[in-house]
């Protein structure tokens, strides 16, 4: 069964997290504070995985789905998903730590200790 967003709304967080289904593995799952994520389960190699797409509602049913299909044609390139998602990540991480900025502070702390020991 379809969700509505009026459905989403009404989910009421329990004692332990559930997931509600909406279709093509798409669900969100509700935890015991009450927060809702979306997340997408599909199959890589033959192994079930499961795609965070985002916090309800900040993403919401409309983004959710359309989210699902554009995961879902880059599950169809051979992609692991999750696998990409923490590449992108780190590589994000890695950027900033080498912006201009975080370098010339790192050049200048190096120089200024120098300075002092002579």
């Amino acid at each position: 069964m379809a969700l509505t967003e009026l459905a989403i709304k009404n989910l009421k967080p329990r004692e332990k997290s559930y997931r509600v289904t909406d279709g093509g593995g798409l669900c969100i799952e509700v935890s015991p504070s009450g927060s809702k994520l979306w997340r997408w389960r599909y199959y890589f190699q033959d192994k079930p995985q499961m795609l965070a797409l985002g916090k309800y509602p900040a993403v919401s049913l409309a983004q959710a789905r359309r989210l699902r299909d554009e995961a879902r044609e880059k599950a169809k390139e051979g992609k692991q998903l999750t696998r990409e998602k923490k590449l992108q990540k780190q590589r994000n991480q890695h950027q900033g730590e080498n912006s201009f900025e975080k370098v010339a502070i790192r050049w200048m702390e190096t120089k200024h200790t120098g300075l002092r020991h002579c």
